[in-house]
């Protein structure tokens, strides 16, 4: 089976996307928060559990987008 790509389809999978991603940017962006106010972390220290924090978030980014994608242009979906 082919995968069903038109403008409704894309622009569909697009807004499922992006609703998702905010809704796990929030969610790790709470995380964070919490973590560097427990530690009392400023500064340097901070910016050093951002990063770590970024390859996990851009990985599940990565993961919802390409879900959406999938469930969105799904044949049997239509």
């Amino acid at each position: 089976m082919q995968r069903i790509k038109t403008f409704k389809t894309l622009t569909r999978a697009a807004a499922a996307a992006f609703f998702l991603a905010v809704q796990a940017v929030i969610c790790i962006g709470t995380v964070y928060w919490a973590v560097a106010a427990t530690l009392r972390m400023e500064g340097t220290a901070a910016i050093v559990l951002g990063a770590l924090f970024a390859l996990p978030s851009a990985y599940l980014l990565t993961v919802v987008t390409r879900m959406a994608y999938d469930a969105e242009t799904d044949p049997a979906n239509q």
